[in-house]
């Protein structure tokens, strides 16, 4: 307020809304985008102030900020196969199929349970957190045979994927370091430029469904998104056509 006020020497109260605008204008040409600081504290110290002067027709004119939208980085099949085929150890390339392959975020996945596994049914149970719902997901084919190799081989505790165990013999789940490091000791090994994480992980697999077919409701129940807008805002699309739901692990062999 203090920014207008100096700007037009005059108190904000007697500012028409032309000339609020025209000082919204001038602020952004100051700036590269909307969306720099100065203009964003401005837009947003406004807004409050006219709103508690009770002069809404000034605080409703003021300009929405457009927000830039990021695309998520994407591999590409042949990325996915050289990336599973990277780590050195069966658990390793696990963490990267289940990332993959049922597209989890990675605190669902340190908090996986083998009691959440049905490998007759061929499904994975995700239990609901802050705000999310509880949910299926499918499970490849490939994971079912690595998995039930795993847990017979390294017999974990508890968790799918125990990290250490404690003093008292307690098990304890993977952390989030533990699931970054696998992923950072293996994404140099696939000749890649992206820019990989976890997350760049579940956003292929979201892509990749919808690239053979799966439609935007379906892959928002798959996600655990809550509302769909999460899922077209950030995955960009419309008007896919329907299919039946499975994980994209199995269709990188056929």
């Amino acid at each position: 307020m203090a920014h207008l006020a100096l700007h037009y020497k005059e108190s904000p109260e007697k500012l028409s809304v032309e000339k609020i605008e025209d000082y919204l204008y001038y602020c952004q040409k100051l700036h590269k985008t909307p969306s720099e600081s100065f203009f964003k504290h401005t837009i947003f110290g406004l807004r409050a102030a006219y709103k508690v002067m009770g002069m809404e027709a000034k605080r409703v004119a003021l300009p929405q900020i457009k927000r830039d939208l990021k695309l998520p980085t994407v591999l590409s099949q042949e990325e996915v196969k050289r990336f599973l085929k990277a780590p050195k150890y069966l658990k390793h390339r696990l963490i990267i199929g289940m990332l993959y392959g049922c597209g989890l975020r990675s605190y669902e996945l340190f908090n996986l349970k083998l009691a959440d596994i049905d490998f007759d049914r061929r499904t994975v149970f995700i239990p609901k957190k802050k705000g999310k719902i509880d949910r299926y997901v499918p499970l490849s084919k490939y994971l079912v045979r690595g998995l039930k190799k795993y847990i017979r081989t390294e017999n974990p505790q508890g968790y799918l994927f125990n990290s250490q165990v404690t003093k008292d013999g307690a098990a304890r789940g993977l952390t989030t370091n533990g699931i970054r490091w696998v992923i950072k000791e293996n994404r140099s090994k696939i000749g890649s430029s992206k820019k990989i994480t976890a997350h760049t992980l579940r956003h292929t697999f979201a892509t990749h469904l919808l690239e053979y077919g799966v439609d935007i409701v379906s892959l928002k129940e798959l996600l655990g998104h809550a509302h769909i807008e999460m899922t077209l805002t950030y995955l960009h699309v419309a008007n896919l056509p329907s299919g039946s739901k499975f994980s994209p692990l199995d269709k990188l062999y056929d």
